[in-house]
């Protein structure tokens, strides 16, 4: 088992939400209709506090999540708003409390589990891949596991390699699992809600460095029926090349596109995938359609990753009839990851190399 400490106090597993229904329905969920802008930690927070409002079936699971209020504070004050039989303190045991989260959503409730770093959920492995995602096929469509799991995926700022691995191609290869990779506070709460709501199982992959960032948020995000389908967004539009990314690299991107633009005079689209499966196919044909030249961005390692499913997907639709020059996909370096800090920064991408890998499709000296 992956090695870490305890960041606060950890109560026992709590039982007893498996019985009973709360009487009279908590109090709407507040709204934060007094500001524009949210950090991502305030949109995950507020999209769980509004769904448990809304359906008392949803509870929450995982290490700390009610006393300390969560490891990041994500699940902060819903342990005091909604009691300990909905927000449920647990063990260091990834096995033992995914296992009795999918038991409980096979038998109707909609839990939503947190691991305190989706490296932990190797741990839990058979129950997420086995039980929760193939059990719907299995049973001939006659039972279903409604379940979110959820918490920070990738690397951080020196934890180590066991705690910084992405798996979001892991996940995504998966028959029967849904995998979401949220980038702004909008994200995080549109798909967060609609993944809760959603019959099958999703895991839903949050970026640790990004839950203090704050975000512009619409008035229609701020209400309590806002969900977003698993679709691709364009967040810059462009016309020389797509760079087609997720979670926190759509932030080095959109600065790539900048730099583009002033260096280079190069309009480039930055596409932000949502959804790693089911994979927004048609988002990603259209914009190789409009600019002919595409790369990808992501912070895992270069083998067996997201690049290489888009890749193959352009390969195999008539977006390869559009394509000018080769994709270059830009990853993670074929490391585990270094601890030092220095390393670390040159395992993953940013705004300069993905600047470079722009220029090499684009054939700019």
């Amino acid at each position: 088992m992956a090695f870490r400490l305890s960041t606060g106090v950890l109560g026992g597993v709590r039982q007893a939400f498996l019985s009973g229904r709360v009487g009279a329905s908590a109090p709407l969920a507040r709204r934060m209709a007094s500001t524009k802008t949210m950090t991502v930690r305030d949109a995950l927070n507020s999209a769980m506090a509004e769904e448990m409002d809304r359906d008392d079936d949803v509870f929450i699971i995982g290490e700390e999540v009610a006393q300390y209020n969560g490891a990041y504070k994500v699940t902060k004050g819903l342990l005091d708003r909604f009691g300990e039989r909905r927000v449920v303190d647990t063990p260091i045991t990834e096995m033992g409390f995914t296992g009795l989260s999918v038991g409980a959503a096979l038998k109707g409730l909609k839990p939503i589990v947190e691991f305190m770093s989706f490296n932990f959920s190797m741990q839990a492995i058979d129950q997420v891949v086995n039980s929760a995602a193939k059990t719907y096929y299995m049973s001939g469509g006659t039972q279903k596991c409604q379940i979110v799991f959820r918490g920070p995926n990738g690397a951080a700022v020196g934890v180590g390699a066991q705690h910084s691995q992405d798996f979001s191609a892991w996940y995504g290869s998966i028959p029967g699992m849904k995998v979401l990779v949220p980038y702004s506070a909008e994200d995080a709460r549109g798909l967060l809600k609609a993944a809760i709501r959603d019959p099958n199982p999703v895991v839903f992959l949050e970026n640790e460095l990004l839950y203090g960032e704050s975000f512009e948020v619409s008035e229609e995000a701020l209400s309590t029926d806002f969900t977003l389908p698993y679709t691709a967004k364009v967040e810059r539009e462009g016309s020389d090349i797509s760079i087609i990314t997720y979670t926190r690299n759509v932030l080095y991107s959109l600065q790539a596109a900048e730099i583009l633009e002033k260096q280079y005079g190069v309009s480039a689209e930055v596409v932000n995938l949502r959804a790693i499966r089911p994979m927004d196919i048609n988002a990603i044909i259209k914009t190789v359609k409009k600019t002919n030249h595409v790369i990808t961005v992501e912070s895992t390692f270069p083998s067996f990753g997201v690049g290489s499913e888009i890749v193959a997907q352009i390969m195999e639709s008539e977006a390869f009839d559009y394509l000018d020059a080769p994709v270059k996909r830009v990853t993670g370096a074929d490391v585990p990851t270094p601890y030092a800090k220095e390393l670390e920064d040159f395992a993953f991408p940013d705004p300069d190399v993905i600047v470079n890998a722009v220029k090499s499709v684009l054939s700019i000296e």
